[in-house]
């Protein structure tokens, strides 16, 4: 049997850019990409804290040292520049690895910098 559990997350991102007319998905600077431990073009779930508006898409790279996070296509909806969102992955484990796994967290800061970095 294997378990989903959390991978990695992008704690307390702001969004800094929309564009509505574009292949969907969420937008984020490669940096931070590699700092939580995520890949481009990865599943990922966005949680918007300002507006409760959840949705599942996948991870586009932006520009590295640029702190963007922009909603793309029908995901721009779910949230305005400025609102604070988490962004979460998910991998599968076995039972065993399951015990000892232990999720990267990347806080930021109202700048998209980070702020601590931890496994919890």
């Amino acid at each position: 049997m294997t378990v989903d559990l959390l991978k990695s997350k992008i704690h307390n991102a702001r969004i800094t850019d929309s564009i509505l007319y574009y292949e969907g998905s969420l937008g984020i600077d490669l940096d931070l990409l590699d700092e939580a431990g995520m890949y481009p073009y990865e599943k990922i779930t966005v949680v918007n804290t300002t507006n409760g508006e959840r949705l599942t898409t996948y991870a586009i790279p932006c520009e590295r040292g640029s702190r963007t996070f922009r909603l793309n296509g029908a995901a721009a909806r779910k949230g305005e520049v400025g609102d604070m969102i988490t962004i979460m992955s998910f991998a599968s484990f076995s039972e065993e690895e399951a015990g000892s796994y232990k999720p990267q967290i990347v806080v930021l800061d109202a700048d998209n910098e980070i702020e601590k970095k931890r496994h919890c």
